[in-house]
C-alpha cells in the first residue's frame, strides 16, 4: 500500500494552480511511456469493476438461490463469483507489472535528465546549492515519486474509480439504504479536510528533515578525516543524533495526524454497518428490501469508505510528490551561468588573456571579490597572483578560466571575448589545476583519461612520459591497472596530483591556471610533483595562485591582489625595490621561514 512519504520545505509548499501545473507536466514527460501507462488503466477499470460485481452476485445468490431454494441459481452466483474472483487476481497482477514498468521507466529518464542537468550547472549553482541537499534531491524526492507513480496513482484511479461506481451501484441496489449510509458522510468529510491540511503541515515538516539529516549525514562522512584527526567523533555522533532525532520527531506527528483519521474512517464504517445491518432488517421485515440487498450494502460499504480513506491519504501524497518535483524541475529549468551561446566560436590554439575593467561579486556575497580589474597576460608569460587570504586571486584566476562569468566587464582570450567560446575549445585551452588532484573509483590509466575518454592507452603512458612520472607508476605491482579506490586513497597525496597533472598533459593546453599545486604535499613528493610542474609548464602560459613566495619567484610576473583590486604588477626584483605591499610579504615569509 502506498504510505504517505515527506512533504516539502514550507517555501516550497504549492498551491493547487501549481500543483496541477506540475502534475501536467509529469503526464508530458511520461508520454513516451503512454501505451504500458493505457494498459495499466484498462486492468484498473477490469479490476474495479470485477469488485463491485462481486457483491451483486452474492445478492443473486442469496435472493434467487439461497432464499428460493433454487440450486441452479445458487451455483450460477457461485460459478461466476470463481470467474470474477479468477479475472480479479489476474488483471490485478497484469496491473502491477504495467504500472510499475510506466513508473521505473520515467524514473529512469527523470534521474537521468536531473544528473545530467546538474553536470551542465556551473559553479554559482554548487555555491548556491549545498551537496546533501542535491544528494536529497536525487534520493528521497525520486523515491516520493517513485512512490505515487508505482501505488499512488494505481491506488487514486482504483479508489476515485470505485466511490463513484459504488455510490451509483448503492442507489440502484436500494435508495433508502443508500440514504443510510450517507448519513455518516458529513463527518468523513470533515475529517477528512481537517486531516488534509494537519498532514500537510506535518509532511511538510518530514521533507525539511529528511533534507536536513541526509546535509549532516553526507558531511559527517566527507570530512570523516578531519573530525578523526580533532577527534570530534563524539561532536559528530551528537550534532547527528539531534538531527535524526528530529526526523524522528517529524514522523511521529505525521504518524499521530494519520491514527486519528483512518481510526475515524474505521469507525465510522463501523456505524455505517450497523444503521445499515439495523434499518436494512428491519426493511426486510417489511419487504421494502430483501436480505441479498442489505448483503450486498454491507459488503459494498468497503469499497466506499476504504477508497475514501485512500483519497484522503493521496491528496498529500499528490502534494508531497509535486513539491518534489518542484524543486527537481527547478534544477531541469536551470540556466547555467557560465552557459555556451548559440554562436559560439572556437578559441584560438594561442594567444593573450586580457582582463578589462573587470569586477564580480558572488551571489551569496554582498562586498565585490573583485573591482576594475585590468591585466593583460601575455602568450607564454608566467604570471604569479600573490596576497592575502581573501583578497580575490583565486576568484580572479578562476573568471580568466572562465569558471565565472564577470559581473561586469570582459575577458579575452587571443581577442575572444570567454562568452563568445565554445565550452569544448575553452577547456581544451585553458586548465585549471586544483591544490588536491581528486580522483575517482578505479584505474590510474582511467583517471588519467579521464580529460580525454577517447584516449588510447599509448596516449595516456605519452601523456605521463613527458612529465617524467611514468617509471614511477610502473614500479606500482599493478603499474597503471593500479584500483585508487575512492577518492583515491590508495595513493599518496603527491601521487594523486601526478595524476591531475597527467590528465593536463593528456589534453596538452595552452595556458595552464595552477592553483598552488604543491602547498599541501609532503616534501617527499613535492620535488617529484615540482619537476612534473616544470616540465608542464615549459613553452605554456601558466597562471598560479601563489599561497607561498618560494614559488612566485620564478614567474616572469607578480601581481598583487589586495582588496579585490590589483595593487602591483612587476617582478620579484622590481616589487621588492618599490618597498610596497609586496615587499611586506616578502618580509613576513623570510621572516616565518628563518631559522
Amino acid at each position: 500500500m502506498f504510505q504517505m512519504g515527506g512533504g516539502v520545505a514550507p517555501e516550497d509548499q504549492l498551491d493547487k494552480t501549481e500543483t496541477r501545473r506540475v502534475m501536467g507536466r509529469v503526464v508530458r514527460m511520461a508520454a513516451p511511456f503512454r501505451r504500458t501507462a493505457y494498459a495499466a488503466v484498462g486492468c484498473v477499470v477490469i479490476t474495479t469493476s470485477t469488485t463491485l460485481a462481486a457483491p451483486i452476485l452474492v445478492r443473486h445468490g442469496i435472493d434467487s438461490g439461497i432464499r428460493v431454494r433454487d440450486l441452479l441459481q445458487l451455483n450460477l452466483s457461485v460459478g461466476l463469483y470463481l470467474v470474477l474472483a479468477a479475472l480479479a487476481y489476474t488483471f490485478g497482477r497484469m496491473q502491477y507489472v504495467f504500472l510499475n514498468r510506466t513508473g521505473e521507466s520515467f524514473l529512469r529518464e527523470l534521474r537521468l535528465k536531473v544528473f545530467a542537468a546538474m553536470q551542465s550547472q556551473s559553479l554559482a549553482f554548487y555555491d548556491r546549492n549545498k551537496a546533501g541537499v542535491l544528494i536529497a534531491r536525487m534520493t528521497a524526492d525520486i523515491e516520493t515519486m517513485g512512490e505515487l507513480i508505482q501505488w499512488g496513482l494505481l491506488q487514486f484511479l482504483a479508489s476515485g474509480f470505485l466511490v463513484v461506481l459504488a455510490l451509483g451501484v448503492l442507489f440502484i441496489l436500494s435508495w433508502e439504504l443508500a440514504l443510510v449510509v450517507l448519513i455518516v458522510f458529513p463527518v468523513i468529510v470533515i475529517a477528512s479536510v481537517k486531516f488534509q491540511r494537519d498532514a500537510n503541515t506535518a509532511y511538510l515538516s518530514v521533507r525539511e528533515r529528511v533534507g536536513q539529516n541526509l546535509g549532516t549525514l553526507q558531511e559527517g562522512i566527507a570530512a570523516v578525516r578531519i573530525i578523526q584527526a580533532y577527534a570530534q567523533e563524539e561532536a559528530q555522533i551528537k550534532r547527528f543524533e539531534k538531527s535524526n532525532r528530529s526526523l524522528f520527531d517529524s514522523h511521529v506527528r505525521s504518524i499521530r495526524i494519520s491514527t486519528w483519521y483512518f481510526g475515524l474512517v474505521e469507525f465510522s464504517g463501523v456505524i455505517a454497518t450497523a444503521l445499515v445491518v439495523g434499518i436494512g432488517g428491519w426493511l426486510v421485515h417489511r419487504d421494502t428490501v430483501s436480505l441479498g440487498t442489505v448483503v450486498a450494502f454491507i459488503l459494498l460499504l468497503s469499497s466506499l469508505f476504504d477508497p475514501v480513506q485512500q483519497l484522503s491519504q493521496l491528496y498529500n501524497g499528490v502534494q508531497s510528490a509535486a513539491a518534489a518535483l518542484h524543486k527537481l524541475f527547478a534544477i531541469l529549468d536551470a540556466t547555467p551561468e557560465v552557459d555556451e551561446v548559440p554562436d559560439a566560436v572556437a578559441l584560438p590554439n594561442r594567444g593573450d588573456i586580457a582582463v578589462s575593467g573587470v569586477g564580480f561579486t558572488y551571489a551569496s556575497g554582498i562586498v565585490p571579490a573583485l573591482q576594475d580589474v585590468d591585466l593583460i597576460v601575455r602568450d607564454g608569460e608566467r604570471i604569479a597572483l600573490v596576497g592575502p587570504t581573501g583578497a580575490g586571486k583565486s576568484t580572479l584566476a578562476k573568471l580568466m578560466s572562465r569558471l565565472y562569468d564577470p559581473t561586469n566587464g570582459t575577458v579575452t582570450y587571443g581577442g575572444i571575448n570567454l562568452r563568445q567560446s565554445t565550452h569544448a575549445s575553452l577547456r581544451q585551452r585553458i586548465v585549471v589545476v586544483p591544490q588536491e588532484g581528486f580522483l575517482f573509483n578505479g584505474t590510474i590509466r582511467d583517471n588519467v583519461r579521464l580529460a580525454r575518454i577517447e584516449a588510447s592507452d599509448a596516449e595516456v603512458e605519452a601523456a605521463l612520459e613527458r612529465l617524467g612520472v611514468l617509471a614511477h607508476f610502473e614500479r606500482l605491482p599493478e603499474g597503471l591497472d593500479t584500483e585508487v579506490r575512492e577518492r583515491g586513497t590508495r595513493l599518496s597525496a603527491g601521487e594523486r596530483q601526478l595524476v591531475a597533472l597527467g590528465r593536463v598533459a593528456l589534453v596538452d593546453p595552452a595556458v595552464l591556471v595552477l592553483d598552488e599545486a604543491t602547498s599541501n604535499l609532503d616534501p617527499g613528493t613535492e620535488a617529484e610533483v615540482e619537476s612534473a610542474l616544470e616540465r608542464l609548464m615549459q613553452g605554456r602560459t601558466t597562471i598560479v595562485v601563489a599561497h607561498r613566495l618560494s614559488t612566485v619567484r620564478r614567474a616572469d610576473r607578480i601581481v598583487v591582489v589586495d582588496k579585490a583590486r590589483i595593487a602591483e604588477v612587476g617582478t620579484h626584483g622590481e616589487l621588492v625595490a618599490l618597498g610596497g605591499k609586496y615587499a611586506a610579504l616578502t618580509r613576513a615569509w623570510e621572516k616565518s621561514h628563518a631559522v
